[in-house]
């Protein structure tokens, strides 16, 4: 008896157990829901923290685009990125990086809140740019900076990756307290506190078994 044909497989999956195809979604996606969050926080006029907060700072200092101060902070830690966690992670970052540049300069022109109010806003940047981290995170890249050391730990040491950003947040907001009214320090500090929360617990390499 004739067996039947095996489903269509996305080709060539990677070391994350996932194809081309699913890889391409996965990026996508995740810097798409970063690039939104980055969106409701310029809006709100909020920072954040890791290597986006900087941008964000030196961009309120500067007057310059969020996207390229972005692409250009994260450029030194591609290094690390290649020497401990190896060239594919670090082109899919590079890719995730280069995404949400361009996606942080797009979605402004294409989306107007009527209403938002600072404690909303900032919880809804975390969820979203948390729920865009994982999905880098499970298909293999991150958004550069402080993710590359942060994720080099937890596979060394199951220090989980959310735990060392909440720790390089803090510092950058000693910093943003000098700079931004208290009010929004305070907000700030709640969009950056939800998203190492949501990391932090969701991110779990023994959740991931890609089939």
């Amino acid at each position: 008896m004739t067996q039947p044909a095996a489903a269509p497989q996305d080709p060539k999956p990677t070391a994350t157990g996932h194809g081309p195809v699913a890889d391409a979604q996965g990026l996508l996606f995740g810097s798409a829901m970063a690039a939104f969050g980055i969106t409701i926080l310029t809006h709100l006029g909020l920072v954040t923290g890791q290597t986006a907060g900087l941008a964000v700072i030196l961009s309120y200092l500067t007057g310059w685009s969020f996207g390229p101060i972005f692409f250009v902070v994260n450029l030194p830690f591609y290094w690390l990125g290649y020497r401990r966690m190896g060239l594919r992670f670090v082109l899919k970052t590079f890719i995730a990086v280069a995404l949400l540049s361009l996606l942080s300069k797009v979605l402004p022109g294409q989306i107007a809140f009527a209403t938002l109010t600072p404690w909303a806003g900032a919880i809804l940047f975390g969820c979203v740019t948390g729920a865009g981290l994982l999905a880098l995170f499970r298909h293999g890249a991150s958004l550069g900076g402080i993710g590359i050391l942060a994720l080099y730990l937890q596979e060394r040491t199951g220090f989980r990756a959310g735990w060392t950003q909440l720790v390089f947040d803090g510092c950058l907001f000693l910093v943003a307290a000098f700079l931004l009214p208290f009010d929004r320090f305070i907000w700030s500090l709640l969009g950056a506190v939800v998203v190492n929360i949501v990391i932090a617990i969701n991110h779990r390499r023994d959740w991931y078994v890609a089939t």
